[in-house]
């Protein structure tokens, strides 16, 4: 694959240890650009503009300038760069701070290589990935204290949207969505979840998991 093509990627972390292992693991895939690295929030800020990566992967618990604050920044600065969240910390407060700031993804360290990349590639190709956990932890964070929605508004979704959503709420990805329904076409799914959002009149995908939650969607969900 030319460098062309790569996905160009910054890293963020105050430890160069983990630094080096994440760029190893990129590079050694071949989708994947090393196109500069950060100790901390600040220096990626100052260095993001002139380095123009698709995706930051970035800690959020650093010096000098944390990852929620410099992740603030760079959407600010560059709203066509993804950020994926790549930490140890699975606080709620923290997953919903991140979000709010602008990041379209959130992973924990200790998830696998190729977990790993297969969300940065998700979250370049512009999908919003929270997963497992983090993804109720979000939901529950988002819609906590807000005005529920009448279930009768649930009449407004067909069965397969609803089913849509539900997989959507829960932090599945389009490929796995696709998967649960028989192997339908990823793209597929992507263009049914796109018009959701619009039957909805939701500003962000996000805000989908919170129509879910409000709406009553998710009350017999085990896992929330």
């Amino acid at each position: 694959m030319s460098s062309e093509t790569r996905i160009k990627v910054m890293i963020v972390d105050d430890h160069a240890i983990v630094r080096e292992g994440i760029a190893e693991v990129l590079e050694q895939s071949g989708d994947f650009e090393v196109v500069g690295q950060a100790g901390d929030g600040e220096e990626a800020v100052n260095k993001v503009q002139e380095l123009e990566p698709d995706v930051v992967i970035m800690d959020i618990l650093m010096p000098v300038k944390d990852g929620i604050e410099a992740c603030r920044e760079i959407t600010a600065a560059l709203p066509d760069t993804r950020i994926l969240m790549l930490t140890a910390s699975n606080r709620h407060g923290a997953i919903v701070q991140a979000v709010n700031a602008g990041a379209t993804g959130y992973l924990q360290k200790f998830s696998g290589k190729e977990m790993l990349l297969s969300t940065v590639r998700e979250v370049a190709d512009g999908e919003f990935r929270v997963q497992g956990e983090a993804a109720r932890k979000l939901v529950t964070g988002l819609s906590s204290g807000g005005v529920p929605i009448p279930p009768s508004e649930l009449n407004r979704l067909t069965a397969r949207e609803r089913d849509l959503l539900k997989m959507f709420a829960r932090g599945m990805s389009y490929a796995e969505m696709a998967e649960a329904r028989g192997n339908s076409n990823p793209m597929t799914v992507r263009n049914a979840i796109y018009a959701i959002r619009r039957k909805l009149g939701v500003g962000s995908r996000q805000e989908m998991g919170v129509w879910a939650a409000r709406s009553g969607l998710l009350d017999d969900d085990e896992l929330l």
